[in-house]
């Protein structure tokens, strides 16, 4: 038996997922905070209203 045949492939991919995971979350948690710092004329001029932010979770 090899060295390679007795390693698992991906040791550390639970780790992974749940770090993306959270990764993803705190990237959505900002970008809604900053969507809702913006004015209604601002969101206008990006397509969007207050109510499509409410929603938007």
């Amino acid at each position: 038996m090899g060295f390679e045949e007795n390693r698992p492939h991906k040791p550390f991919y639970g780790f992974v997922m749940i770090y993306q995971y959270f990764r993803q979350r705190r990237l959505l948690r900002q970008t809604e905070r900053t969507l809702k710092g913006l004015s209604k004329e601002q969101l206008k001029d990006i397509g969007l209203t207050t109510d499509d932010i409410s929603h938007w979770k």
